[in-house]
């Protein structure tokens, strides 16, 4: 469905919104491809990659990069499910609004409240990953103390970016997007020709990781690496009322996502595996220091390696910087339905710079507190990527369970993107793959920590569940907003 000009679009836009029970104080200043860029500094091959790829690496050797296909076809499946809803519901808060629409006011409410802290605790996560590269820039010697410090200075960052309003933010992202791709194709492209060490074969050689026998539970805790990279698709709803005519660009944009994200995180993957000289150093744990920053290192020296490593923080920033995006737009569409408490404050909104300032600042505050718990945790960075990455996971099978339950209710996704008749197949095979994600994150896997350490992620997510069930129950925010719920489910009369 086309549109003569952008004023027809948004004319057109504020009329569906209008039926939906909405609107919007936001401007539609984002195109496909900032809202694509946006998305994809979100999933940031980069930062997915850099993260987690030495503790992965360790962990499951080489073949370890066979979890990013596995993770980007089951979460592209997902993609596909989130596309059929938010073209239907083009809201501002992405799992949230769905989840209301397609089950009901409770069920949104516990999806909201987990996507939040899951958001809360990437941004954290993201913040966190930087610290060695922030470090390596300015010639500080990595540590626990330090990475904190440059965790905090991000997220002070990202949050001043946010605060400059949508078109800022759509131009940060772009220029995210243009680090995040250089820093993909251009340093991957180069440690491919210049600094290849083995073939391609090595990929199917685990160097003894997991042990005799054992190859199996040393893969699935290296999997994290593609389980981390494969979100971020979501964002591109959590601002769909700032994208003009979202029904078919928003789905468009998150497939894009998936599908580029992935390769480019993959390219990069395969680069940096060929680029490391002695693997079974870094399987027994023998390798010095961060393995990516001595590639880096040693491929371009301390001149060009220190500009690299600047282009990669850049990926951090914005990836932190559009974490930041999403998470305050689905605080404020919780606060603007009087979801939570504080709903008056976070539901303020400046016309100035059309963006929610004290839900950004939520957004950037509860990050802070989980950076410093940092102190207190052994592995820390793995920690709270799981921490993170579980909330996430299970957040959004929640929306794709409410999905499927309101597929076998009669619902019938009639917005501009739809699947058909395979709508049902889709959904049942996304839902099973995000169920075994799930199980897999959660699994503890450090024996040699204290009890909580070891349990620190489903002890973190059971508090986040619990407190949020205790508040719903004795609170009941799902009754206060008059919005729509359950609506997606036919009624017969």
């Amino acid at each position: 469905m086309g549109y003569r000009n952008i004023g027809d679009a948004v004319d057109k836009d504020a009329q569906h919104l209008a039926k939906l029970g909405y609107k919007s104080d936001f401007r539609r200043d984002m195109s496909l491809w900032e809202n694509f860029a946006l998305g994809f500094t979100y999933l940031s091959p980069v930062v997915g990659i850099y993260s987690l790829f030495s503790s992965s690496l360790e962990l499951g050797g080489p073949p370890m990069i066979w979890a990013l296909l596995i993770a980007g076809c089951g979460q592209f499946l997902v993609a596909l499910i989130f596309g059929e809803v938010v073209s239907q519901y083009p809201i501002a808060g992405g799992v949230y609004p769905w989840a209301r629409r397609l089950w009901g006011r409770k069920w949104a409410w516990m999806t909201g409240w987990v996507y939040i802290f899951a958001l809360f605790g990437t941004i954290a996560g993201v913040s966190f990953g930087a610290a060695p590269f922030t470090a390596m820039l300015i010639g500080f010697e990595p540590s626990t103390e330090n990475a904190v410090i440059f965790a905090i200075f991000i997220i002070l960052l990202a949050t001043i970016i946010n605060m400059m309003g949508t078109k800022i933010l759509a131009r940060a992202a772009m220029i995210g997007f243009i680090a995040e791709i250089f820093g993909a194709l251009i340093i991957g492209g180069y440690l491919l020709i210049f600094e290849r060490h083995h073939d391609i074969w090595v990929i199917f050689d685990t160097f003894g990781a997991g042990g005799e026998g054992q190859y199996l539970g040393a893969f699935l805790a290296a999997s994290l690496i593609g389980v981390y990279q494969y979100y971020g698709f979501e964002a591109c709803g959590d601002v769909a009322e700032e994208v003009p005519n979202p029904g078919l660009r928003i789905p468009k944009a998150m497939r894009r996502t998936v599908y580029i994200g992935g390769a480019a995180a993959t390219f990069v993957c395969l680069a940096l595996i060929l680029a490391v000289v002695d693997f079974r150093a870094v399987v027994e744990g023998r390798a010095d220091g961060d393995v990516i920053t001595g590639i880096l290192t040693n491929a371009f020296g301390p001149v060009i390696g220190w500009f690299v490593v600047g282009v990669v923080l850049i990926s951090f920033i914005s990836c932190a910087m559009s974490l930041q995006a999403a998470a305050s737009r689905l605080v404020y569409a919780y606060a603007r339905d009087d979801m939570i408490f504080g709903s008056r404050l976070l539901s303020q909104f400046s016309a100035v710079r059309h963006v929610p300032p004290y839900a950004l600042l939520l957004a950037a505050f509860i990050p802070g507190i989980i950076v410093l718990a940092a102190l207190f945790s052994t592995d820390a960075l793995v920690k709270i990527i799981s921490f993170a990455a579980i909330g996430i996971y299970i957040a959004f099978q929640m929306v794709v369970l409410a999905a499927l339950r309101a597929r076998l209710k009669g619902w019938q996704p009639s917005g501009e993107f739809t699947l058909g008749r395979w709508g049902m197949l889709v959904n049942v095979s996304a839902l099973v793959y995000g169920v075994a994600a799930i199980i897999n994150i959660a699994w503890p896997r450090t024996p040699d920590a204290a009890w909580y350490d070891n349990y620190i992620v489903i002890l973190s997510t059971g508090i986040v569940l619990l407190v949020g069930a205790f508040y719903m129950l004795t609170h009941r925010p799902y009754s206060r907003s008059r919005a729509a719920y359950g609506d997606a489910i036919p009624t017969y009369r």
